[in-house]
């Protein structure tokens, strides 16, 4: 396929997934315990209050909808930025360590010190950055090697797993309060958690998108970026700051939420290809469609029971990882020697 053809073609998949993005939030503000028709939805988002539906789009909706982009935003482009600077296509939020240091200091929160409720974000937000660095400083040694990087954050993350276990066994009497961090819920989620979130992920989401460049050349190898003038071991760590924050961000308001930053870069890269100018806007569009999706799909299937979004996701990530795995293994097969 000519050049020319195959980046519009891109641009054509950039577009498709945009407006399903739209649709999927616009869904995810129609649905629910009481249906809104899309006309009414669109005169109040201009800002007609005279709607009797106002509050329940305003106040009770529309931030959720809004933290759910967000945070699909967020773990997608983490995991995407990651698989890169690894190179390694199993690399996600959790190998660096950054989820299972907000688990902890929330689980801690929530079970041990659940008077101070309101600092439950700010709390596992910073839990999840001092995690990540002693990661970094635990694997650096002359330079930052992503094996030893991966090897150290599965060693943090078990090791914080196995303190979230504790206060699980612990504070057992407590456990039901902690179950929706643990999966990963959007219930509930307000203002102030969109007004915790946007800045983390608007700041990270352009820094991402300005490196992407850099992290093609770095999937070509160190030798190679080395040659090219990169300084390999500072770009990469940048990188896997940017990432770091994107996921605690994401993490510290909805709770361990997996598979969004392992699946969603895949399905990405099967789309659009490897051209990582192209994978991250497409991880970007696909993470708030899969999410807003899956935040539909918990709302609905069993109304007027909730589930968790975490539930769904993964329910979904099963199917979605099947069908990558399956074209992976067509394409391999049929590629020509």
């Amino acid at each position: 396929m000519p050049q020319f053809i195959k980046q519009n073609w891109r641009y054509a998949v950039m577009l498709i997934l945009g407006l399903l993005s739209v649709i999927s939030m616009l869904l995810g503000l129609m649905f629910g315990a009481v249906k809104i028709p899309a006309t009414e939805i669109l005169s109040i988002l201009w800002g007609n209050r005279e709607h009797a539906a106002y509050d329940i789009i305003w106040n009770i909706r529309l931030p959720r909808v809004l933290v759910a982009a967000l945070v699909g935003i967020g773990l997608a482009l983490s995991g995407a930025i990651l698989q890169g600077v690894l190179r390694n296509p199993m690399a996600d939020p959790h190998v660096i360590g950054v989820s299972s240091g907000a688990g902890v200091v929330g689980m801690a929160m929530i079970l041990a010190l659940p008077q101070y409720g309101e600092m439950l974000v700010p709390a596992a937000f910073a839990g999840a950055v001092a995690t990540a660095l002693l990661i970094y400083a635990l694997a650096w040694k002359n330079g930052m090697v992503p094996v030893r990087l991966i090897l150290a954050g599965v060693a943090v993350s078990a090791f914080l797993n196995s303190a979230i276990s504790a206060l699980l066994t612990f504070y057992s009497d407590r456990v039901e309060g902690a179950l929706s961090f643990m999966v990963g819920s959007l219930s509930g989620k307000s203002w102030p958690h969109v007004s915790m979130l946007w800045p983390y992920i608007l700041i990270g989401t352009a820094l991402a998108l300005l490196g992407s460049r850099r992290i093609n050349v770095i999937l070509l190898g160190d030798g190679i970026a080395k040659s090219l003038g990169m300084r390999v071991e500072m770009v990469r760590l940048l990188l896997i700051a940017i990432a770091s924050i994107l996921a605690a961000a994401s993490v510290s308001v909805v709770g361990l939420l997996g598979f969004v930053g392992l699946i969603v870069p895949h399905i990405s890269r099967l789309i659009v290809g490897k051209d990582y100018r192209f994978l991250l806007p497409a991880s970007v569009l696909l993470g708030v469609i899969v999410l807003e999706t899956s935040d539909l799909i918990a709302r609905l299937a069993f109304a007027p029971v909730e589930l968790p979004v975490g539930v769904v996701m993964g329910a979904w990530s099963s199917v979605l990882s099947l069908s990558a795995a399956f074209r992976e293994e067509y394409v391999v097969y049929t590629r020509k020697p």
